[in-house]
């Protein structure tokens, strides 16, 4: 990870000393691909397809999805399906040290019928790349352009560094990469002064919830030193198995970057995919100061 960042920021910084460049592109979109998918053994001439078709897939995700969103999520799926259908073959005909042959492994163990095993490994395999991919971009960004916007709370990591992982869960929070997640009531459920019928939907608007000043004091504050929790992972069963690589991700890019002479700064304003649920940044251009 340390490896591909230094590199993206190298590449970075060599088209900033010629005007403007797209961080969000350039570093943010290509780092977790590169992270999960050297983890995964997938080759890389495949990330690019890889990330377009997880943008187009989480539109079925959305709070309003219109027709053609849900076309494009449902080829998208279709696609998905197919690149991992081939890739779990490709891994039983050549197995190796990578998670997707570990998982078939485990799975022929525990399951004797060889298709139900390869369906489970499909699954996992599938998920892993859904949710590696969107949510952990948008924190990359998202904590690029909220220390820029935050000059003070900026040269305050760059006197202490140890205050990153304090900065990750402030971005975390204050701008969280998914701002609506779905429940099913299990039983009747009250909430305040409402009745959820069993087996009704609700939608929880995180991202408010994150900006709920009777929680969260002064809560549209950017501050480093908040040290308050957060939605930003879900909870309970739900808790994101890969918050630990996220928050990794985001920590080695902040560390790298405040490590380095540049100084960039915003040269325009973030430009955002029109979305409710998904928070998804299509461009973040900075230059040098």
């Amino acid at each position: 990870m340390e490896r591909a960042v230094d590199r993206l920021l190298a590449e970075f910084t060599d088209q900033l000393r010629h005007g403007p460049a797209d961080f969000h592109t350039v570093v943010s979109e290509e780092l977790p691909i590169i992270t999960i998918g050297e983890w995964m053994g997938i080759p890389a001439a495949d990330y690019g397809l890889l990330r377009t078709l997880t943008h187009d897939q989480v539109f079925a995700q959305e709070l309003f999805p219109t027709p053609s969103q849900l076309t494009l999520s449902d080829s998208a799926t279709r696609q998905l399906r197919t690149y991992f259908t081939e890739l779990i073959r490709a891994r039983r005909k050549n197995p190796g040290s990578d998670p997707v042959s570990a998982w078939l492994r485990t799975w022929d163990a525990l399951e004797p019928d060889r298709d139900r095993a390869d369906e489970a490994v499909h699954a996992l395999a599938l998920f892993m790349i859904l949710a590696a991919l969107e949510t952990t971009s948008h924190v990359l960004s998202a904590s690029v352009r909220l220390l820029l916007e935050h000059p003070e709370q900026l040269e305050s990591l760059r006197r202490d560094p140890g205050l990153i992982p304090d900065a990750v869960d402030e971005v975390l929070r204050y701008d969280a990469p998914i701002h609506m997640i779905s429940r099913v009531a299990p039983t009747e459920t009250r909430l305040g002064d409402i009745l959820v019928p069993a087996g009704h939907m609700l939608q929880l608007m995180v991202g408010a919830a994150h900006h709920d000043p009777a929680r969260y004091p002064d809560p549209h504050r950017f501050s480093l030193r908040r040290g308050a929790s957060h939605l930003a992972f879900g909870a309970g069963i739900h808790y994101c198995a890969g918050n630990a690589l996220a928050r990794l991700e985001a920590i080695t890019l902040l560390t790298s970057l405040l490590s380095r002479s540049i100084r960039p700064r915003l040269s325009g304003p973030p430009r955002w995919a029109p979305r409710v649920a998904f928070r998804r940044m299509t461009s973040l251009q900075l230059t040098l100061t």
